[in-house]
């Protein structure tokens, strides 16, 4: 019996070893249309307040959605946006916060945040800066680490500074990102990424 248990030990012990490690994620090709879910960790520090909190994006072309989760994983904020047309009308956007007692609604991110935390969230760039690539069509100014990473990025009055990334590839994701405009900084430290 002992010697059973003990190669039965080792067999689970080589299965481990022969798995190989999932493949680092990669920013896309073709950013316009990709959808991604990232999980970590945000930090925002305004004037004298503080804040943080888990955090649970989901993103695709036509929506977003951000959860702003306590320590113990409960959602304390829910932050959607979603693209609304009908009747031929062209295509609106429209954005929502709920919390615990309360929603706000708004046609843009950083008014809808402004309104209900105080702070104001920049979705719009956000959701190219979280892939280390500037808002496409609009002037920025970029340095770039001696890997060909992108480790400073300045547009629409925001400065971003990318501190660490999954690998060193110049492909790689940011998992480290600090944005800072106008006495507002926002620390995002992504644990996990999945792109769609």
């Amino acid at each position: 019996m002992r010697g059973s248990l003990a190669s039965l030990v080792l067999l689970l012990l080589a299965g481990c070893a022969s798995v190989p490690p999932a493949p680092l994620p990669v920013r896309p090709v073709q950013v316009q249309s990709v959808s991604f879910a990232l999980s970590g960790r945000i930090a925002v520090r305004y004037d004298s307040e503080r804040s943080s909190a888990g955090v649970h994006w989901t993103h695709h072309a036509g929506s977003d959605e951000i959860l702003l989760l306590a320590p113990l994983g409960q959602t304390v904020a829910r932050i959607s946006r979603n693209v609304q047309s009908s009747d031929g009308r062209p295509a609106v956007q429209q954005f929502t916060l709920d919390s615990e007692d309360k929603h706000y609604v708004a046609q843009d991110a950083e008014s809808l945040t402004e309104q209900a935390l105080g702070w104001r969230l920049p979705l719009a760039g956000l959701q190219y800066w979280v892939l280390a690539l500037p808002v496409p069509g609009e002037a920025f100014s970029s340095e770039r680490a001696d890997n060909g990473q992108l480790s400073l990025l300045r547009q629409d009055g925001w400065t971003i500074h990318y501190t660490r990334y999954a690998a060193q590839t110049p492909d790689s994701l940011p998992l480290r990102i600090a944005l800072e405009r106008a006495g507002l900084q926002i620390q995002l430290l992504i644990d996990e990424w999945q792109i769609q």
